[in-house]
């Protein structure tokens, strides 16, 4: 690993550029801003490389690098208070690549409208074209041809589609017959194809693409698709293991923005400092990102004056406006004699050896599988009742809007029109295996499950420091269904989207898979009221780890934490450049959209640079 740097190499140095995290956004940046080679960059990240790592690169080992400290940081949400007390894990990247590494490759976009709506938040420039600007510099679609090459690949049959970025992104190689019943089954229920699923139309059913290379037969992400590559240029220096404590800061001159003049980190036990002669660029995440500008004097004095740390910059947004999707799904048990593969096999020590072989000679396995279906809807499509649910909603929002903090009444304002417009905000997904809670799988069983999620969710959530140690996680609090549709029972719409699925099992092709008498693990045979299965999804819910919002995007005097150019309020030099910076949740995984985000600060920099 010559090309990463040593801790001589950075400590007491100056850097044009200092960026703190090396995960999706960060390396991303770095790459862009080092092609300029007047410029130097360093970059610190908190993990290990893990470079040519098979546990990072062999795809489809969803959830393997969870309660590992060497991939990830291991925290986890203060107990929720709507959720029957449960505390939820949320588990991030903390690696060379960061979530990019461990997550579940998925390569989503969001509606068009949901990005316009962060325009009209007051965030100039930051609508549907740019954003599809920036990631399609991001996309380099590809297949494989008859003669086992890669050949260029389509975003879409449009005119738009995009072979030229660093990142490789392709559809699965092995699809079981299973998945396509379920597409089947949805078409019969009458969800439609989606019109343009890359393009801005995600209404409906299609197949995901992933962050996958099909002649590698490995996972793509931030490392090798925008690190590695550069990785010889002597103007970026990457520093992995290093744990940043606070920005530097000098506020002497009391009344104007505080300039920030270095980052403060620990390595192997011991503080250091690397000086910034132009910008620090946060990028550490929508749960550290807040918490190193609270360590450092930025954020809420009512967070920064009881733990002793002295307030440069009074931003009451900083670490507020937390937004979170959650998911829950329903399982059955697969009928005997079905050649379908599934995940579960995985769980077999001999079944694993094979697939393992399978994959090492390049043959089709479940390493060159994926997450597949994915379908978006409105509500209306799960029940008859969404219009009466959407009503009660917007009559409670109405009721308390005089209690809501700062610029939080036009977040919902936005939410109630994108209901009565048929946003496709509640997903499902199916999921080759068993993903569900709480009964636990039989060994040698397989199974199929239907994963759904609410995207557009209304609950507002925090994450702030309570303690002064920078190792120690920040309180995580989602306030999940705190703000949900309905009063009683509580969690009305994802308590209708599970009956709609429940439905799924019966309904042809896919009652082929189950057989004559299916066999549901959960919720189970036994939760059948609107109150059982409101207290089921309480139980079984989990975080889909898209959170965003934490340092939003906004104007100042609506608790915003940064401006159009992603810079901090009330400093001269910090900026943000991570999914933190997104106002209001989309109806999206959120991959596609980090790396947009790097694109369009990349050239938001550079533009600076030239008006300097």
């Amino acid at each position: 690993m010559e090309h990463l740097a040593s801790i001589d190499e950075i400590s007491g140095k100056s850097f044009d550029f200092v960026i703190i995290g090396g995960g999706t956004a960060g390396l991303t940046l770095a790459s862009r801003l080092s092609e300029d080679q007047s410029l130097t960059i360093a970059l610190l990240e908190a993990g290990p490389a893990n470079l040519d790592d098979p546990l990072i690169l062999r795809t489809s080992q969803y959830g393997a690098h969870f309660g590992k400290g060497e991939y990830e940081w291991g925290q986890s949400t203060i107990p929720q208070v709507h959720a029957n007390g449960k505390s939820f894990y949320w588990p991030r990247g903390r690696t060379l690549g960061g979530s990019s590494a461990i997550n579940f490759l998925c390569w989503t976009k969001p509606p068009r409208q949901d990005i316009d709506d962060i325009e009209r938040l007051g965030n100039e420039g930051w609508g549907w074209d740019s954003y599809e600007k920036y990631v399609r510099r991001v996309e380099r679609f590809v297949h494989l041809g008859d003669d086992g090459q890669i050949a260029p690949g389509l975003t879409s049959d449009g005119p738009n589609s995009t072979t030229e970025g660093p990142l490789i992104i392709s559809y699965p190689q092995t699809i079981e017959n299973f998945e396509k019943k379920a597409y089947e089954t949805l078409k019969t229920l009458g969800i439609p194809d989606a019109p343009a699923p890359l393009d801005g139309d995600p209404a409906g059913t299609y197949a995901c693409a992933h962050t996958f290379d099909p002649i590698s037969q490995t996972r793509t992400y931030s490392t090798t698709a925008y690190y590695l590559p550069v990785a010889h240029r002597k103007n970026l220096r990457v520093l992995v293991s290093a744990t940043v404590s606070k920005i530097v800061l000098n506020d002497e001159e009391k009344g104007s923005d505080v300039l920030a003049t270095g980052v403060e980190f620990i390595y192997e036990g011991k503080r250091h400092v690397v000086h910034a002669s132009k910008e620090v660029i946060l990028s550490a995440g929508s749960l550290k990102s807040p918490q190193i500008l609270e360590l450092s004097g930025i954020g809420r004095r009512d967070v920064l004056e009881p733990l002793g740390i002295p307030v440069a910059v009074d931003l009451p947004g900083v670490g507020e406006n937390l937004q979170e999707h959650v998911f829950t799904g329903v399982s059955w048990e697969m009928r005997d004699g079905l050649p379908d593969l599934t995940l579960d096999i995985l769980r077999d020590p001999e079944q694993l050896a094979q697939q393992i072989k399978a994959y090492e000679s390049k043959q089709p396995s479940l390493f060159t599988s994926g997450i597949s279906g994915f379908t978006f809807q409105p509500l209306t499509t799960y029940t008859p009742r969404a219009q009466n649910l959407y009503d009660e909603l917007s009559a409670k929002i109405n009721e308390n809007q005089d209690s809501y903090p700062p610029g939080l009444k036009e977040q919902y304002e936005i939410q109630l029109e994108r209901l009565e417009k048929g946003a496709p905000a509640f997903e499902l997904i199916s999921f080759p295996g068993f993903f569900s809670y709480p009964n636990p799988p039989e060994a040698g069983k397989k199974y199929v499950t239907m994963l759904f999620a609410s995207n557009h969710m209304f609950s507002r959530g925090n994450a702030h420091i309570s303690s002064t140690d920078p190792l120690e996680s920040a309180a995580l609090d989602p306030h999940y269904f705190e703000q949900d549709f309905g009063k009683s029972p509580n969690l009305k719409s994802l308590v209708e989207v599970t009956k709609f699925v429940r439905k799924i099992v019966g309904v042809k092709p896919y009652d082929e898979i189950a057989g004559d008498v299916p066999k549901e693990i959960n919720p189970g045979p036994g939760i059948q009221s609107d109150e059982q299965l409101a207290d089921w999804v309480k139980s079984s819910i989990g975080s889909t780890y898209h959170t965003l919002g934490t340092l939003s995007m906004l104007p100042k005097e609506k608790n915003g934490v940064v401006d159009p150019t992603l810079k901090v309020y009330g400093t001269k030099n910090i900026r943000v450049v991570d999914l933190s910076i997104v106002p209001l949740h989309i109806a999206a995984h959120t991959l596609a959209t980090v790396y947009s985000i790097a694109e369009h600060a990349a050239d938001i920099i550079k533009e600076s640079l030239t008006r300097a």
